[in-house]
Parts: structure tokens; C-alpha cells; sequence
């Protein structure tokens, strides 16, 4: 298939990523990969740039596809809207277009209660998630609108049931999902759209979390019914195809849920 050949899309915190037993390990590369497999051309984004050039050199060796790599962090203290706007003009100058904007990229101190949350940590996970997502889709707003193009955002199920010791990755997870309904509404007349999913996915990140923080982890973390968590690639990554392809119609602004072999539900 090549729901996406010729198009080009921006995807944050893209980063290389294993679990323990060698899976995909990341949502950000599991997205990478499911669009590679559809022949989009990439931008990813993230931190580090070693996990960057990793995953750029796996990409376009397997896929044979162009990818970007682009470090970008944005933080307290830095000119993130500076930097939002570099990476999309870096975008635009390499490819020619921004065809899908998916804001991925989140950092937090998940396990801390709202009593021990520093500021630092509060700004850290408000200046990677919220501030990410508002300054990546203004600086890819004009290229989008051009390409009649899609912006994919992620929630999170810590801020829809308000999970225990998560309260400023919750907090970044509704700004994001009340900053998308808006962008729906405006940017629906520029045949812009914008969707939320809200993922359950198994990563090393979330690996990380349940040996970091057990007890929080028990308390947050369920199963869901069909009994495996969601993959990042084949489950979560192709959901964020099927929101891009042109062939595949779903109401703008919607947020998704997507649980371990749920599938999509609004």
C-alpha cells in the first residue's frame, strides 16, 4: 500500500526506541514506521539526537523513503516559538510541503503527587506537550492550510480519569485536547483536519514507569478488555495513517481512544 506516497509528514518526538525484548518501543516510531511503510517522507523531532540519526538511518534503509532528522527540545527558557518555526521551514525547504503535523513529543515526572511536584516539573511537562502542540501547529498552519492537510495531537487517558501522581502530564494532556477542539473549529474552513487520540500503548517509556514507580503504576495502568496493550506501530501508527489517508473520512475534531485491539472509538 502507499496511502501516503508524496506526502510529507512532521512527526515530534520520533525518536529510535526498543523495549527489553527488542519490539518497537516508542509511539513516535511506531508512527514513523507505519507512514514509512506508506511511502510518506518524514520529519522527526525529539531530544536526542542519537535516537534521532538512528531511527532516520533504519527508516530510510528499510522503507526507502527521506527522513529529517531534526533536534529540537522545547523548554523553559528557550525561543520555542523560534524553534517550532525552524523546524517547519526546515520542512518546507527540504520537501516542498507539510502534508500531516503529528504532535507526539511529551516529557514528565509521572509517580510524583501534586504535593510534591516542583514547578520545574510542572513547566517540564507543560513546555513539551501543551507549548509543543500550540507552537508546532501555528508554525505548520499556513503549509497545512496550503495542502488541505491534517493535524494529529495526543491525550491521554491520564487526563480524562485524572490518574493518581499525574498531574502535570494530566494537566498538558487536556490542554492539548481543549487547544485541538479549538483549532477544529477554526481552521475546518481551511480544509485543515485536526483529530486527539488518546493511546494505551506498551513502550519503553512505560516499561520504565512500572519499574521507576510500582505502586503508581498498579494504580494507573489497566489492562484493557482485549487483554494486550495497543501496539505503537500496527495499532497506533496506522490508526494516524487511516486520519491522513485521503480515501478515509472521520468528523473533525473527534478524540479517539485507541486500547489494545480496540480499534477506534470516538
Amino acid at each position: 500500500m502507499s496511502y501516503l506516497k508524496g506526502k510529507t509528514a512532521i512527526i515530534t518526538g520520533g525518536g529510535y526506541a526498543k523495549l527489553s525484548d527488542g519490539r518497537c518501543g516508542s509511539i513516535g516510531y511506531g508512527i514513523a514506521t507505519a507512514y514509512a511503510k506508506e511511502g510518506a517522507n518524514l520529519v522527526i523531532t525529539g531530544r536526542n539526537v542519537s535516537k534521532l540519526e538512528k531511527a532516520k538511518e533504519e527508516l530510510e534503509r528499510l522503507y526507502g523513503i527521506k527522513v529529517l532528522a531534526l533536534a529540537a527540545d522545547i523548554s523553559a527558557g528557550q525561543d520555542n516559538e523560534a524553534i517550532a518555526k525552524s523546524v517547519a521551514e526546515a520542512t518546507y525547504k527540504e520537501f516542498g510541503r507539510i502534508d500531516v503535523l503529528i504532535n507526539n513529543a511529551q516529557a514528565s515526572a509521572s509517580g510524583v503527587t501534586i504535593q510534591d511536584h516542583t514547578t520545574e516539573q510542572f513547566d517540564l511537562a507543560i513546555y513539551s506537550g501543551l507549548y509543543a502542540t500550540f507552537y508546532y501547529m501555528k508554525a505548520c498552519y499556513p503549509y497545512l492550510k496550503e495542502t488541505k492537510g491534517t493535524i494529529i495531537n495526543f491525550a491521554s487517558g491520564a487526563g480524562l480519569f485524572g490518574n493518581y501522581g499525574q498531574c502535570s502530564y494530566a494537566a498538558a494532556k487536556e490542554g492539548i485536547r481543549g487547544l485541538s477542539r479549538v483549532a477544529a473549529t477554526e481552521w475546518a474552513k481551511d480544509g485543515i483536519n485536526t483529530n486527539v487520540i488518546c493511546p494505551l500503548a506498551w513502550t519503553a517509556q512505560l516499561e520504565g514507569f512500572e519499574k521507576a514507580y510500582p505502586e503508581a503504576f498498579k494504580a494507573n495502568v489497566k489492562m484493557p478488555p482485549a487483554g494486550h496493550f495497543g501496539d505503537p506501530e500496527t495499532e497506533i501508527g496506522r490508526a494516524c495513517v487511516g486520519l491522513a489517508s485521503p480515501d478515509f473520512k472521520y468528523m473533525n475534531g473527534e478524540t479517539l481512544t485507541l486500547e489494545g485491539g480496540m480499534g477506534l472509538r470516538p
